[in-house]
């Protein structure tokens, strides 16, 4: 059994994603990242969603990394473990790729590759409980470039070295500080605290939220901005969107966004 990764609908327009390996604290499979990988790509073509919220299954875990009963096989040498990362960054690109807004909602252990993954997202919303790090140092391994960009664009240089180096676990209010969290509530109101979130975002007008999300991951990127970028920054003024809104401003009432 290497786990699943879920998909439900709890709104119209947001979705649930749930890594789901409740033996192993959800410890995510190579066949996991894959569906993973999958999972959001689907996700990303559909122009009816407004937002995913993305947990582990139960409460004890939102993911406590690599499943390490698989290395003798996948990621004994260096060959091999170029190969499974791969498929690492596929399923961690296309999250935090996915034009969809993606919020965590975590509770228990987020560790490993499961804050890799939890730092692909764009809100990150923790339950008191909950408990951060990456002890690779204890395994004797290096986090690969990749996967360590989105970390250390959250929390700088020192935040990753912190974390890294001391590979100790450390709680939410740390976490807080340090700039991984957006926001810390009691361990029971974690999925209410995500949904309320993903239903603000839902409001909005979608379009306007994709292009938010697409301009500041490109100003992580140091290339300069060329015309074309800049001009789409005005684009929504174009839309049915823009107008509804408009409208809807000066009459005081609430706008019905379309997404077009």
């Amino acid at each position: 059994m290497t786990g699943r990764i879920l998909r439900e609908e709890l709104e119209p327009g947001i979705v649930r994603v749930i890594v789901d390996n409740r033996e192993k604290r959800n410890a995510i499979s190579v066949a996991m990242w894959r569906e993973l990988a999958d999972t959001f790509r689907t996700l990303d073509a559909d122009l009816g969603l407004r937002c995913v919220i993305l947990r582990g299954a139960g409460d004890e875990a939102f993911g406590a990394g690599a499943d390490i009963s698989e290395f003798a096989t996948t990621r004994a040498n260096s060959v091999q473990a170029r190969h499974y990362a791969e498929k690492v960054q596929e399923a961690l690109r296309a999250v935090r790729h996915c034009r969809h807004p993606v919020i965590a909602a975590i509770r228990g252990l987020c560790v490993g590759g499961g804050l890799e993954l939890a730092v692909c997202t764009d809100l990150r919303i923790a339950g008191a409980g909950s408990r951060f790090g990456i002890p690779v140092k204890r395994l004797g391994l290096t986090v690969a470039y990749d996967e360590l960009e989105p970390l250390v664009e959250l929390v700088g240089r020192g935040g990753a070295m912190r974390i890294l180096l001391e590979g100790d676990l450390f709680g939410a209010e740390e976490a807080l500080r340090m700039g991984l969290l957006t926001r810390v509530v009691a361990d029971e109101q974690v999925d209410a605290a995500a949904l309320e979130s993903a239903r603000r975002i839902a409001e909005g007008a979608p379009l306007v939220a994709r292009w938010h999300k697409k301009f500041v991951n490109r100003l992580m990127d140091p290339r300069p901005l060329d015309e074309s970028e800049r001009a789409e920054s005005y684009a929504c003024f174009d839309t049915e969107d823009f107008r509804t809104g408009f409208r809807s401003f000066l009459q005081r009432t609430a706008p019905r966004f379309v997404g077009r």
